[in-house]
């Protein structure tokens, strides 16, 4: 799998996508990550193990902790990637807007004379 193919699965599921959140606050141990949600540490530590495949997150070593921080690249490429695609439905967007806009520009003198 591609870096940008398990960036995308990673975020495919909402647990993964809070933890994300909550790191973006700053590191935070596996523990501290598991509060807000009703899983067991097992279920919490195959999230955590997703998203450090993705490179989303690592984990350091604090004496008998390991923190958990969030890795900004393999967001920031998958932004990059959407961003691609955002200009052209914008592009698409205004396109149809104009079009939308002469459709009404003509319609407008026909409804006068009815």
């Amino acid at each position: 799998m591609n870096q940008l193919d398990a960036t995308f699965a990673a975020l495919a599921d909402p647990t993964r996508r809070a933890i994300l959140a909550r790191l973006i606050q700053g590191e935070a141990s596996v523990m501290e990550l598991a509060e807000p949600f009703a899983m067991s540490q097992p279920s919490i530590s195959k999230h955590l193990k997703v998203l450090e495949a993705a490179g989303l997150i690592s984990r350091g070593r604090d004496a008998q902790r390991r923190p958990c921080r969030l890795e900004a690249r393999p967001l920031a490429e998958a932004n990059d990637w959407l961003e691609r695609y955002r200009n052209i439905w914008e592009g698409n967007f205004q396109r149809l807007d104009a079009l939308l806009g002469a459709m009404q520009a003509e319609k407008a003198p026909g409804e006068a004379d009815q």
